[in-house]
């Protein structure tokens, strides 16, 4: 098993990352990488319970449906959920977990995202470019 481990930097306070985090309006502006849309969707972190989202590629139209259980809300700090991607019969795969920690920082706000209990390194690859992707839609957001 492998971890990954991203941290970016905000210049907004904790609670309006936390936001950003969770709410399904704002979650689903930057949830995903670039050159994809969020098609079918239950993307809400802030209860515990289940998600999921169908993100389509732009230009292939190809879907990609990820899903999963909210495991803890701890507002303005934490969310933890569960990720397991489906593949074209719907069959979920591995499950991997998700943390996505704020803390207060000299200039605003830091996002910790853990990304634990992925397949291998090449999994924990792709994954990065994925959130790393996402991030910098999320980072046009609160810029």
């Amino acid at each position: 098993m492998t971890d990954l481990r991203l941290e970016r930097d905000f210049p907004v306070t904790p609670d309006r990352l936390y936001v950003w985090l969770t709410d399904p309006a704002k979650l689903l502006q930057w949830w995903g990488p670039e050159g994809m849309t969020i098609g079918e969707h239950d993307l809400n972190l802030t209860k515990p319970g289940p998600w999921l989202s169908v993100m389509v590629g732009d230009d292939s139209g190809q879907k990609f449906k990820v899903s999963g259980q909210v495991t803890h809300v701890d507002p303005p700090k934490s969310v933890g959920f569960t990720w397991g991607w489906h593949d074209d019969q719907d069959q979920r795969g591995p499950e991997s977990h998700v943390t996505f920690s704020v803390s207060e920082t000299a200039t605003g706000a830091r996002l910790t995202i853990d990304h634990r209990d992925l397949d291998d390194s090449e999994m924990s690859a792709s994954h990065e470019r994925g959130w790393s992707s996402a991030l910098s839609k999320l980072t046009a957001k609160l810029n």
